[in-house]
Formats: structure tokens, sequence, C-alpha cells
């Protein structure tokens, strides 16, 4: 699948392949240049990849018009540039149904929470900060509904997976 995407503000073409014989093997083409990897999926939004002998643990935060992906203490911002297609190509959406349990992508410590149980959000709305490796990452909500429980305080250490926040 070949984007046009805004990575960090600078607009690249990127474009996307998976190896038939072995689906955990990727291509992207950035550009004209071409980067192979090894790429598993260790839990949701969290990747193992080995990339050129080195590995990497990535977390991606899906946003209304983009990603958040963070790695090895480096966070960059992915906007779609046709974000019709890009929808298209994730059934019509990005706002999910059901009960969505938010869980902390990596250990750390939660230094503001956003929002109250109760309390109405909307996708993409940040609903707690969380500080891991000196660097403040905001938690959005994966789709509108209600904050129905809210199990992180301010100033609470967290481990990595841990729920946060439940949306209904």
């Amino acid at each position: 699948m070949k984007n046009d995407v805004l990575l960090n503000g600078a607009r690249r073409s990127v474009e996307l392949t998976r190896s038939a014989e072995e689906p955990s093997q990727l291509v992207a083409t950035v550009g004209d240049r071409r980067v192979e990897a090894d790429a598993a999926k260790i839990c949701s939004g969290v990747y193992s990849i080995l990339l050129g002998g080195r590995s990497l643990e990535v977390h991606v935060e899906a946003l209304v018009d983009g990603m958040v992906v963070r790695t090895a203490g480096h966070e960059y911002r992915v906007e779609i540039v046709d974000l019709r297609s890009w929808r298209r190509s994730r059934s019509g959406g990005i706002d999910l149904a059901g009960r969505q349990q938010i869980s902390a992508p990596m250990a750390g410590k939660v230094v503001r929470v956003l929002v109250a149980p109760g309390q109405q959000v909307e996708t993409g709305q940040g609903l707690l900060v969380v500080e891991a490796m000196k660097m403040q990452n905001e938690i959005r909500s994966p789709k509108s509904g209600t904050v129905e429980r809210l199990l992180a305080k301010e100033g609470q250490a967290v481990n990595s997976g841990e729920v946060l926040v439940v949306i209904v």
C-alpha cells in the first residue's frame, strides 16, 4: 500500500509491502530509499522490529489524522495526506466500537490526568499524560464515548500494558 504522509511535517511517499512467503518480512520504500525489516506484533500498538541487525520496540498510537510512532527515545508524528484513502484502507474509519481499555504503552509515571469518570470524550482527545524515559506521552482516546473507569492517578507509577482508562 502506498501513501503520501507527513513525517514530522516533511512530506514523504511511503510504500509498505509484506512478503508472501514470510508475513513478518516487510519492505518499506520511503521516497527512493528501500528498507527491509522483520516485524512482529507483540500486543496492541506494540511491535518488535529487526532492522539492519538492530532490534527495536516500536509503539504506535492511532490518532484521528494519522499516528504517533515512538521508538528508541524518539517520537515521530505521521499524518496521512490522503485521509479518505487511508480511512477506506482501514475499513471506513478509525472510531472503534464497544468498550475500549486504554493501556500504558510503556512503563512510566502518570504526570497528568485530563479526564474524569463519566466525562464525554471524542476520538483523539487526550485522556492522560505518561512520562517514560524523560519524555511525556499523551494517551488519547481511540473512540468517542464516555469514561467508564479511570484507573490511574497523578503521580502513579504504571507498567507497560497496565489498563489506565476504560471508554464505553
